[in-house]
């Protein structure tokens, strides 16, 4: 077999490297990604195997990240050139970091048996390559939870500034330290500091409580700046990343050792140009190959609140060989630890309703603002969909748009406006009473529209018949016009005995079921 594949991840060349038992077994590996097109690991293969064979290492997938621009890629900000003649330092490593975070993680996270979680998950490089691994470490921990930092560039100009001026890296991150003892000692320039830097760096880290068992410093006595001594260090930064023998001592145990992650989810931050909001974007991939049309997608809104049961519903549920096809879930939520962010999704999931338009609210307060669907709608089409789409294989005819209540509201909004962005909306216990019952209006406007429609919109409405009675009365209401509009194909369920919120986990299945099918 060769293990060895070149790929192309958006603009990026990797060097994607497949351990020996890969095709063998079933197993899942952690994955290192190595800076300079994985040097590292091309130029000992044989011992790293031969160290894979012994037991002596935990076999991993490498993926080696090339680069066209060390100088620009590998640094944190930028900095006059260190000589006359000399390219100066461009500092998008922040940029970099995130491209491989966001873009090239989640592409070989769909397409590999990978441990998708951060503590499964290195960063590593050597030189200005461990510099920018450095900071991954600080930036993305959310993605990079073992972070491997061979001879790396701590002379960099305010490196030592950002270090002395920042917390230690997270506490549930382990960091691999190595250099030599002669690194730097026959320069002029900045890079004579790179010994007493990185001794610097490695003190203030304990100082600032960065526990010691998740730290490891080794420095080589006769070593010098070169590939020799780096890929001499290149396994055993390996070894003791991914070693999971390791235990952290009681007294260093703290409360975020023990939250809990659905396996197989990440998550994005994305600003909208559109709205000029923050968002949370929750992502469920699934962990089997995609078919060769890409995945089904379900975009779910509220997804602080709904994200954790879809997720874990469609892992138990698209299990083989007998359950249902696998799916990428995409949820839509804000930073926030609340599972309904009101006032973001007043402004985000409405269009816009003056006070003598809307009832009295029940505690008898001012609606908050409204108004910014079409905002909204347009970050997801414009913005949101193709994020996804450059980084996950998506079949395009079978993606599906999922609100509740007032996102219920949203969904009916973009069928009625945007039919052809889905193929299937679902809208639950929707908020049909809005701006006086504008949705039937609206309904009735644009049915003509649906006749014409190549491939077809199709809905699913739902309801608990323990629902207020003007709810399940709106919801049937809107059934029954919709069974004269030709063009939409549509479903009603009533979900038995379930009111306004726990019509939720009694809707996931025939939802997954609806949306994969």
């Amino acid at each position: 077999m060769n293990r060895f594949q070149q790929l192309v991840v958006g603009q990026r060349e990797v060097i994607l490297y497949l351990p020996p038992s890969y095709e063998a077994t079933n197993r899942f590996y952690p994955v290192a990604y190595v800076q300079d097109g994985g040097d590292l690991f091309t130029d000992g293969l044989n011992y790293l195997e031969h160290l894979f064979a012994a037991n002596r290492l935990e076999e991993a997938i490498l993926v080696g990240v090339v680069t066209p621009s060390r100088n620009d890629e590998y640094t944190p900000w930028p900095a006059d050139p260190l000589l006359d003649g000399y390219p100066a330092f461009g500092g998008s490593g922040k940029a970099y970091v995130d491209e491989l975070a966001d873009v090239v993680k989640p592409y070989i996270d769909s397409r590999y048996r990978t441990l998708r979680e951060a503590d499964s998950t290195a960063m590593i490089g050597a030189s200005l390559g461990g510099l920018v691994s450095l900071f991954a470490g600080y930036w993305r921990p959310d993605a990079f939870g073992r972070i491997g930092l061979l001879s790396a560039s701590f002379w960099y100009e305010g490196v030592m500034d950002y270090i002395r001026n920042h917390e230690a890296p997270n506490l549930e991150q382990r960091v691999y330290m190595s250099f030599g003892s002669c690194e730097g000692i026959y320069k002029t320039s900045i890079q004579k500091n790179m010994v007493p830097c990185s001794k610097e760096a490695h003190r203030l880290w304990l100082e600032k409580g960065y526990p010691e068992s998740h730290l490891k410093l080794a420095i080589d006595p006769d070593g010098t700046h070169d590939a020799l001594f780096m890929l001499k260090h290149f396994p055993e930064a390996l070894k003791w990343l991914f070693d999971k023998e390791a235990a952290v001592p009681d007294n260093r145990m703290n409360a975020d050792m023990g939250a809990y992650r659905v396996p197989g989810t990440l998550t994005w931050e994305m600003k909208s140009s559109r709205t000029g909001r923050e968002y949370r974007i929750f992502i469920a991939v699934p962990v089997v190959p995609p078919p060769e049309e890409g995945y089904p997608v379900l975009y779910a809104l509220d997804a602080n609140a709904s994200f954790g049961s879809l997720a874990e519903s469609l892992r138990l549920q698209s299990r083989g060989p007998h359950g249902i096809p696998p799916a990428l879930i995409v949820g839509i939520g804000y930073d926030s630890e609340d599972p309904i962010v009101s006032k973001e999704r007043f402004i985000d999931y409405t269009v816009h309703a003056d006070e003598t338009e809307l009832p009295p609210r029940p505690n008898g307060s001012a609606w908050p603002a409204t108004g910014g669907a079409e905002a909204f709608l347009a970050f997801i089409e414009e913005e949101l969909k193709p994020a996804i789409e450059r980084s996950f294989p998506v079949n395009r005819a079978k993606q599906s748009f999922f609100g509740h209540s007032l996102g219920g509201f949203l969904t009916l909004y973009a069928l009625f406006t945007r039919p052809a962005a889905f193929r299937r909306y679902i809208a639950a216990s929707p908020s049909i009473w809005w701006k006086n019952h504008m949705l039937l209006e609206l309904l009735n406007a644009k049915k003509a529209g649906f006749e014409s429609l190549e491939p077809g919109a199709e809905l699913l409405l739902c309801v608990g018949s323990g629902e207020k009675p003007s709810m399940i009365a709106d919801a049937k209401k809107l059934h029954q016009v919709l069974d004269n509009v030709r063009g939409l194909p549509h479903s009603f369920l009533e979900v038995e005995g379930e009111g306004h919120v726990s019509v939720l986990p009694a809707l996931i299945s025939p939802l997954l079921r609806y949306v994969t099918g």
